[in-house]
């Protein structure tokens, strides 16, 4: 595969040097701003041979290459110069109005997803324990009056009660300010002398001025709106502050000046918007009670590919929060998510090809469970038309759970293993749930299955950038297997659980993927570093017997440019297993919100034939991770 070729063809696809208005790449893929996103044309860039897929998100346009991303990115450079193709903004920020409102969104939906993703671990666990609880009452395990429900149920609101100090600490993350006084904040919002002049109801005044009595916990725009506005009196008091009193100084200001403007006026503003929009989706539901659901269930899809599918979860959250139940996001991605498992295992048992076979059943039971993003990216974004039978089947299903009433109790992503997240007060909820996810699988199944799809060129690797198994490679299912140790000491996780859809969708490679609890990334084999990024978060080094392996230390790690990474290692370098490679500071890596999970790929088996991966488990650097056969 020529990759420079490869480069080529995908700078002229999007529109030529000229509507290039930024270029960077990470481990795995180019990454593009234009000037005009109007001269893009996606699938002549999806055709491309070598190019594996396209993520268009978070402002950004994703074109997946894979181990060979640098050639494909010198290619282009070489014709766009070093200037990233002039001077003007990526995505139309120079005049022009639907540019304008296009950056306005993407930057509204990345301060939604920014604040809320640290969250969601959070306030899945408390709508799981929820979720269970519902069970235990069901079954008459416990008592709604005895002390265990009213523990379990403690449990499970924390994390939605406390809601503004968990968002706290991703809008500082997003608006690059100081998490803790954020959190602070926060806290004052939910203060119990706050509590008390609520359950009083009397006027109060602070410095003469009347403050409106509102109810924070539970709440989600007031503390992200009083945080953006923290950050600029942040930076104020940072530029005021002498430098031998600034310690004092900085958060004294900032505390200060920004409370009081909460009280005063950023959270009531916030508490209306809360209360309006909430108002707003019950309207709608009590005019066309079908209509979000129906829609939810056909686009989510498009949603999750656009990474638009944040915009909703303030307005779920909002939602279950304040009544209990929520029909914003719940019963269509419900549909949605059993509807895309369904199309997916339609393409499993259609096929004649192995590999998509093997991947399709797999990612299907996992889309089918709730987890969809491994079977969108790796089948049905693929195939098109099964991607289609999966909408078809989600918008049916969501109309009945629409017209039924269907409603969601706890927040978790929901598919079969969530069900219990359905039962409330409403006993006939979870039979709805239930007809729902039966009209979806059903319905998708069927489209698809009717529908069909074009069968992947030969019978392992599907067509661009792809080859086929070569007679070596097939001969050597005898060798010796070959160890590939983990690269650091964490928990050992399959790519399936790996935030970001082009490693946990395979097509990359196998793998496993590693949660640091280290501070040092080692070598996993032996052999010679082939690339080494300038931003040292990813490393690729080919073994003597041919296997190519890619280390990628975390999830757009790429954006930090190297700061806190430490290169031991460089390009060229002859490795043993446990060599030392790049040293993380991670904590402070963590502590502005990224995930540092660790993917190890096998991008090239060389002369071997299978990847064999390992349980979930407990590692140190230099244990077996994963081995070839």
């Amino acid at each position: 595969m020529d990759y420079r070729k490869t480069g080529l063809e995908v700078l002229e696809a999007v529109g030529g040097k000229d509507n290039v208005a930024m270029l960077t790449h990470c481990a795995t893929r180019l990454r593009f701003g234009f000037r005009d996103k109007g001269k893009v044309d996606r699938e002549r860039v999806e055709a491309i041979p070598g190019v594996i897929s396209v993520v268009d998100k978070g402002g950004q346009f994703q074109v997946v290459i894979g181990n060979e991303v640098q050639t494909a990115y010198r290619a282009i450079k070489e014709i766009t110069g070093e200037g990233q193709g002039g001077g003007s903004q990526p995505d139309g920020s120079h005049a022009g109005g639907s540019a304008e409102k296009e950056k306005w969104l993407t930057r509204i939906i990345s301060i939604i997803s920014t604040t809320f993703t640290p969250v969601i671990p959070a306030l899945v666990g408390g709508g799981m324990i929820k979720a269970v609880l519902a069970v235990l009452t069901l079954m008459n395990l416990v008592n709604t009056d005895g002390s265990t429900y009213q523990m379990l149920n403690m449990i499970s609101d924390g994390a939605f009660y406390f809601m503004p100090v968990l968002l706290a600490y991703g809008a500082a993350i997003k608006f690059e300010c100081s998490p803790i006084l954020a959190m602070t904040l926060a806290c004052t919002l939910l203060h119990p002398t706050w509590s008390g002049m609520l359950s009083a109801g009397a006027p109060i005044t602070f410095f003469g001025i009347p403050v409106i009595l509102s109810d924070y916990s539970y709440s989600v725009l007031p503390i992200i709106f009083t945080v953006w506005i923290m950050s600029h009196v942040e930076r104020f008091a940072e530029k005021v502050s002498p430098s031998m009193i600034k310690f004092f100084t900085k958060p004294l200001i900032t505390l200060f000046v920004t409370a009081p403007i909460a009280f005063l006026l950023v959270g009531p503003i916030g508490v209306f918007l809360n209360d309006v929009i909430a108002a707003g989706a019950e309207f709608i539901n009590g005019k066309a009670s079908w209509l979000i659901p129906a829609l939810m269930g056909a686009l989510q899809p498009v949603l999750v590919v656009s990474g638009t599918a944040w915009a909703m979860t303030p307005i779920a959250t909002m939602q279950l929060t304040k009544t209990g139940s929520e029909m914003i996001n719940g019963p269509g991605m419900l549909a949605s998510n059993v509807a895309q498992g369904g199309a997916t295992l339609a393409v499993a048992l259609k096929t004649k090809n192995q590999e998509l076979k093997q991947l399709a059943t797999s990612t299907g039971i996992t889309a089918v469970l709730g987890i969809t993003e491994p079977s969108l990216y790796g089948v049905t974004l693929k195939l098109k038309r099964p991607l289609i039978a999966s909408m078809i089947g989600g918008g049916i299903a969501g109309i009945y759970a629409g017209l039924s009433g269907l409603v969601r109790y706890a927040f978790v992503s929901p598919g079969l293993a969530a069900l219990p997240a359905f039962i409330g007060e409403n006993p006939m909820n979870i039979v709805h749930a239930v007809i729902t996810c039966v009209i979806a699988f059903a319905a998708a199944f069927a489209a698809a299955w009717v529908m069909g799809f074009e069968e992947p060129e030969g019978n392992g690797k599907e067509g661009k950038g792809g080859t086929e198994e070569s007679p070596s490679v097939k001969a050597a299912a005898g060798q010796k297997a070959f160890s590939i140790q983990s690269p650091v000491s964490g928990r050992a996780v399959p790519l399936s659980e790996v935030r970001d859809a082009v490693f946990s969708s395979g097509v990359l490679g196998k793998g496993m993927a590693v949660i640091p609890t280290g501070d040092t990334i080692v070598s996993p084999v032996k052999g010679r570093i082939t690339a080494f990024f300038e931003t040292k978060h990813a490393i690729g080094i080919t073994c003597e017997n041919g296997v190519e392996v890619l280390i990628h230390i975390g999830i757009d790690t790429v954006n930090l440019q190297g700061k806190h990474f430490t290169a031991l290692a460089s390009v060229d370098d002859l490795v043993e297993p446990g060599t030392p490679l790049v040293k993380i500071e991670r904590q402070a890596i963590l502590d502005l919100g990224y995930d540092l999970v660790t993917p190890v790929l096998v991008v090239n088996n060389g002369s071997l034939s299978e990847v064999l991966t390992t349980q979930p488990r407990d590692v140190e650097a230099g244990m077996e991770l994963m081995k070839l056969c």
